[in-house]
């Protein structure tokens, strides 16, 4: 049942599809990854790309930036960079002796955190109250940030030394974390045929602000039945649980489960996702297809269970075959 103008949504479907096509003139096989960037802008969510060098995690990012036009601003992460640094500090001007704030690179609507497991714990934090809140304190004056906000924080999950794990409290902030993985053969021809070219194509602008603020209403106003939202909840409550699901060999596996953080997550991007498609209403295959995404770093395994060699994605899939679907 939707309950949407089929107007509002053809319109839709023809921004989307424009999205698509500039995104896919400059990444070749990363159609999945171009939807979940745009489905996390959709929610007003946050991304973590994960994936060892030369993926186009970076790519991604500017290649998204450049076809909206909206402000646009890259840190690159290091040992030596300060919370003033992102957020933003008080200057002292000696003429008129007063303080001045000077506004960091977060007041932005488009923010990439270029390997952001590179900065201690203190400058991670600096970004915890832009993505959870959207505004920033400076001196004990606290300012809004720009809409739309869409943070992008990059990281190389195989380098260990000179880095710093996010944070749980902070990796939860993250709506959506995305893993990439090698293109296949035929794809990585065409990505070094396109890297030997002069003329290299390149992505335009085709969304505003104000188009993608309008696109994120749009998908608020999805239908999401009763029964799908029951199916979300136990999907979620099945990763604190495992074995009160019917997964008894996962039991004692999972330290912690998805919080209710992780519910309103694929509430909110199956929605997104059903806007994606064309349609006025999400489905269980919505859930299904981003619950990986979803779920990935926020099912915390034991121990023994990570030492054995289980993975999030593992209790994940186990779950979402175990779940009944309405």
């Amino acid at each position: 049942m939707s309950l949407i103008d089929p107007a509002l949504l053809a319109d839709a479907a023809t921004r989307i599809a424009a999205f698509r096509a500039a995104m896919g003139m400059v990444l070749v096989g990363r159609d999945a990854l171009a939807d979940r960037l745009l489905i996390a802008l959709l929610c007003r969510g946050h991304v973590l790309i994960e994936g060892v060098p030369g993926l186009a995690k970076t790519l991604a990012v500017k290649t998204l930036a450049a076809t909206v036009r909206a402000a646009f601003r890259r840190v690159q992460f290091t040992p030596d960079l300060l919370p003033a640094d992102i957020a933003g500090t008080e200057v002292y001007q000696p003429a008129a002796g007063t303080f001045t704030v000077r506004k960091g690179p977060v007041f932005t609507n488009i923010l990439l955190a270029d390997e952001i497991n590179r900065a201690p714990s203190k400058v991670q934090s600096a970004l915890l109250e832009a993505m959870a809140e959207r505004r920033v304190t400076i001196g004990g004056e606290t300012f809004a940030l720009p809409e739309p906000f869409f943070v992008l924080a990059t990281q190389n999950p195989i380098d260990q030394e000179g880095t710093y794990p996010l944070p749980e409290a902070q990796v939860d902030r993250f709506l959506l974390a995305l893993v990439l993985d090698y293109p296949a053969p035929r794809e990585e021809m065409e990505i070094v045929r396109r890297a030997c070219r002069d003329d290299a194509p390149a992505a335009s602008p085709v969304l505003d602000a104000a188009q993608v603020l309008a696109l994120c209403d749009l998908a608020g106003r999805v239908h999401l039945d009763e029964r799908l939202l029951a199916y979300i909840v136990a999907v979620v409550g099945a990763t604190r649980d495992p074995a009160a699901a019917g997964l008894d060999d996962l039991a004692g596996a999972v330290a912690y489960g998805a919080s209710p953080r992780a519910a309103i997550a694929l509430a909110r991007t199956a929605r997104a996702m059903a806007l994606l498609d064309g349609r006025g209403y999400a489905t269980p295959g919505d859930v299904k297809a981003l619950a990986p995404d979803v779920l990935r770093r926020r099912v915390l395994l034991t121990y023994e269970a990570a030492a054995s060699g289980l993975r999030p994605e593992t209790v994940v899939d186990r779950v979402l075959e175990t779940v009944p679907v309405p």
